[in-house]
């Protein structure tokens, strides 16, 4: 185990999660810490390097939403399979793994996986956590409930109800420690493989754990209202994966016509489900959020998850499922043989952020913050000729197709050319995109600044602007 020996600096405009992240971040880019190689727990390397445990939370929380390093339950943070990154030359002169190229240096990343990490409420969350440990309370530190925390549950289901329209009862939330355990969990109940039908371009994340598990994935077309069902039903799938109130990375919102379709392909079988992945419903700039397709179901077909992942920390590692009640009798017989993997503690302090107001206050804050660089970026976004953007008014990333002959690797080279990291849409895609296709690239502005949104789109009129 690597042990980071790294020097911070306190004078520094930068913050100290900031700097911690960008080193570990440029030794895996580096090779110096290679795939598979465990990193230090974060009260270790906090107490190595005198700082807060929050502060290196926030770093390792921010890498794993890049997808540099990845946590496995119980035993640690490691660093990810990245094939194809750069790494710089050995002493004997030789390129010791991967491509052999020069890394681009980029002053400004649009990484669509980003979050603010700089707005995480800190004062609530030290209160709320000495009210939890105020009582030395010795059964927090054992084992809980399988399903989760009840106060949690109880201030899951209230949430959901008054946000999302979910209708729920408290017993049929199931909490765990990220998407990835969830949907672990959901294939155990299953007991056998399931066919799953995912809208293409997808999540690639849930598309590999999915496929891990051994089930027989297919990737399905969308038009501009989503998941074509026909398509879906060509696919055999008895099981569709979508994200009806704001696709990934595509932006769309499925309108109703669609969703009750979706759910009259859910009837039709008895052992269909639909699996409604509502990742960051609450980020939304105009109008109302859009109800959850759970709400509409009568017939106990979608299986709803949910995360605070995007709106508080990927550190937090509270996800939820809330499952139909067909599915909550299976669990009762064989899901609570799985312990639950998130500490107690932590529990009772999310319930108690939720319960008293903090989290609808840190919604609103965090909505007012995204939506103004969202305003940024599409202000200098339309500066740009030959363009077309998509995916604008909700979530965290912005969509730009180009239409003047300007191809998705040219566009990515010339903006890496002026310091300017963008991603492309054809990464999102599980085989070949379509051959009408628009090239297309991702902007993620959830981690930069305004006048850094401002700049960078300056910069990128300029690389774009020509063509």
């Amino acid at each position: 185990m690597n042990d980071l020996t790294m020097e911070l600096d306190v004078k520094s405009d930068r913050p100290l999660y900031e700097q911690i992240y960008q080193f570990i971040k440029e030794e895996i880019q580096r090779g110096r810490l290679p795939s598979g190689e465990k990193l230090p727990s974060t009260r270790k390397l906090s107490l190595h390097l005198q700082v807060s445990r929050s502060t290196v939370d926030m770093a390792y929380g921010q890498l794993l939403s890049e997808g540099y390093i990845e946590s496995i339950p119980c035993r640690g943070y490691f660093v990810s399979q990245l094939d194809g990154i750069c790494r710089i030359q050995t002493e004997e002169g030789r390129i010791s793994e991967g491509k052999k190229e020069e890394k681009p240096r980029f002053r400004y990343d649009f990484s669509p996986n980003g979050v603010d990490l700089g707005s995480f409420p800190f004062n609530a969350w030290r209160k709320l956590s000495r009210q939890v440990l105020m009582d030395d309370n010795k059964e927090l530190f054992m084992l809980g409930a399988p399903q989760g925390e009840e106060i949690l549950q109880q201030a899951i289901a209230a949430y959901l109800h008054q946000a999302r329209g979910v209708s729920c009862k408290p017993e049929q939330v199931i909490i765990g420690a990220g998407t990835d355990y969830l949907l672990m969990l959901l294939c155990a109940l299953w007991g056998q493989s399931r066919r799953i039908a995912m809208e293409n371009p997808t999540y690639r994340r849930a598309f590999r754990a999915l496929q891990t598990l051994g089930n027989d994935m297919r990737a399905v077309s969308m038009d501009q209202e989503g998941m074509q069902v026909e398509a879906l039903l060509e696919s055999g799938a008895d099981v569709a994966y979508v994200m009806p109130s704001h696709q990934y990375p595509l932006g769309t919102v499925m309108p109703m016509k669609r969703r009750m379709r979706l759910l009259h392909w859910a009837e039709e079988e008895p052992d269909r489900f639909i699996i409604e992945d509502d990742y960051d419903s609450e980020f939304r700039y105009r109008g109302k959020p859009i109800p959850s397709l759970q709400g509409f179901d009568r017939n106990g077909r979608v299986i709803y998850l949910g995360t605070f992942s995007k709106s508080i920390a990927p550190a937090i590692r509270v996800s939820y499922m809330v499952l139909p009640p067909r599915l909550l009798a299976i669990y009762r017989e064989r899901g609570t043989a799985f312990a639950s993997t998130v500490s107690r503690v932590d529990q009772m302090i999310v319930a108690g952020f939720l319960r008293e107001g903090y989290y609808e206050r840190h919604l609103n804050k965090m909505r007012a913050l995204y939506r103004s660089r969202h305003d940024a970026l599409l202000e200098g976004l339309r500066e740009i000729p030959r363009t077309e953007i998509r995916g604008e008014n909700a979530g965290v990333h912005l969509l730009v197709s180009f239409t003047g002959g300007l191809g998705e690797e040219e566009a990515i080279r010339l903006a890496a050319k002026e310091g300017v990291r963008v991603y492309g849409l054809s990464a999102f895609y599980t085989g070949e995109m379509p051959k009408d296709g628009v090239p297309t690239v991702i902007l993620g502005y959830a981690n930069m600044e305004t006048e850094e949104i401002r700049q960078a789109a300056a910069l990128l009129k300029k690389a774009w602007g020509h063509y």
